[in-house]
């Protein structure tokens, strides 16, 4: 599943990913991973050589919930602190960082009985070969009241929709690996869905072979 920031990616696969009996891989969570260890280490978000030796270094694994291990110690909620999405776009644009990081997610989508993973190239670069393919969606407004409420400030919707902006167009405009609509997969607009009706979509959608490749 590809899309943008707030589309409802990561709650739809990791229920997805239950309901077919397999692993939930939160490919956005590697990145934001490695941009902790920049941040941490007082390295400079956009040195791409420093990025790319951390993104080499890291050991990147996840427990049985689904949350990232950095390093053996858990990644949460520490990669969700306002300052590492403020450089997440930034880090995750280098290509050295790319390359290091898809190595594993694949490594990780190799491992039986397989994945639902989620991010923002895994169907087009990652898992370009997937058997299933989709597109969540969602208009600005509707994805930062969603961000806002999870964060419990519903007060800032209007500064994360600018957010959830800045880094749409960071992410479909970089160099390497952009966030794009791959035409064969299947475009599903969240904004009038609950999460039930969304799940339901999808799974309708793989039990009939509509999704497929």
């Amino acid at each position: 599943m590809d899309g943008p920031a707030g589309a409802g990616k990561s709650t739809v696969a990791r229920r997805v990913a239950a309901a077919l009996g397999l692993t939930f891989l939160d490919t956005g969570a590697m990145y934001r991973a490695v941009t902790l260890a920049v941040l941490e280490r007082d390295a400079r978000p956009d040195d791409a050589d420093v990025c790319a030796a951390l993104a080499r270094a890291l050991a990147l694994d996840f427990d049985e919930a689904g949350r990232i291990r950095i390093d053996g110690r858990p990644g949460e909620p520490a990669i969700r602190a306002q300052r590492v999405t403020r450089h997440v776009s930034t880090v995750s644009a280098h290509l050295g960082v790319r390359k290091a990081i898809v190595a594993r997610q694949r490594e990780l989508g190799a491992r039986p009985p397989g994945v639902v993973a989620e991010g923002r190239d895994t169907t087009t670069v990652v898992f370009p070969d997937a058997d299933h393919k989709f597109f969540l969606t969602a208009s600005p407004e509707e994805r930062a009241r969603r961000r806002a409420a999870e964060l419990g400030t519903p007060e800032r919707a209007g500064e994360i929709r600018q957010e959830l902006e800045q880094r749409d167009e960071q992410d479909s405009r970089r160099a390497h690996s952009p966030l794009v609509h791959a035409p064969e997969a299947v475009l599903l607009d969240t904004d009038r869905l609950s999460v039930d009706e969304a799940v339901a979509a999808v799974l309708a959608a793989v039990r009939t072979g509509s999704s497929a490749r």
